[in-house]
């Protein structure tokens, strides 16, 4: 048997609500929900800091197998809620 046969591949995502401290135009006031594969302290990183970005974790999950070029899998909570 090769290395292959037991290795598997999963990687985390984050889904955040986030808010622009930094007003430059009404647009900026909103909240937007996004979902990435950066951790928090990177997510805030990547976008300016805490100072720029009010950050607020709202679910993770993991997805499991090949991690490259594909897109984020769905939350299982969202599987949930197409069922119902």
């Amino acid at each position: 048997m090769t290395i292959g046969q037991y290795s598997w591949a999963e990687y985390r995502v984050y889904q955040y609500l986030i808010k622009n401290k930094v007003q430059t135009s009404k647009v900026n006031d909103k909240l937007n929900i996004i979902t990435s594969t950066l951790n928090p302290v990177a997510f805030k990183a990547y976008n300016g800091g805490s100072e720029l970005v009010q950050l607020e974790l709202l679910r993770t999950w993991i997805c499991p197998g090949d991690t490259s070029f594909k897109r984020v899998c769905k939350s299982p909570y969202q599987k949930i809620e197409e069922v119902l």
